[in-house]
């Protein structure tokens, strides 16, 4: 599977703080772009909705130090979808049958490897960013 090269960097703070208050910025500009749900346009899935309604809550079920593992891959993640066009693994949801997931492998600038999860719902065809992690 090929790795997808970002040109951004991954969030340098260390503070989670820091760290949120960064990711959060990022995710307003996105945010403010339309009047409904936010969204990003992926170029894997010709140019559909991507959209962000489980990655909050998804997130604040982990504990405070994978949070900010985590966020630090934000931006990282957002710049993939928006411009990967290369093949991901993909699989139905063992718990969810009426659910496929996409899994994203990214390469920072520092060459770190991140994986970003995306979830898609076969019968309304839309799709979710789930998930951002570090691939430690």
């Amino acid at each position: 599977m090929k790795a997808f090269t970002v040109k951004t960097s991954k969030i340098g703070a260390t503070r989670y703080a820091d760290i949120i208050k960064k990711a959060r910025l990022i995710y307003h500009k996105i945010e403010k772009r339309t009047k409904r749900r936010p969204y990003i346009r992926s170029a894997y899935f010709k140019k559909e909705k991507i959209f962000f309604d489980y990655f909050w809550a998804h997130l604040n079920q982990k504990l405070p130090s994978d949070r900010r593992r985590r966020l630090r891959y934000f931006p990282c993640a957002v710049e993939l979808i928006e411009n990967s066009r290369f093949e991901p693994f993909t699989e139905l949801n063992r718990f969810k049958k009426s659910e496929r997931l996409h899994r994203f492998t990214g390469l920072t600038k520092d060459d770190e490897l991140f994986y970003v999860q995306i979830k898609e719902d076969l019968k309304t065809k839309q799709k979710f960013l789930m998930s951002v992690f570090g691939g430690e």
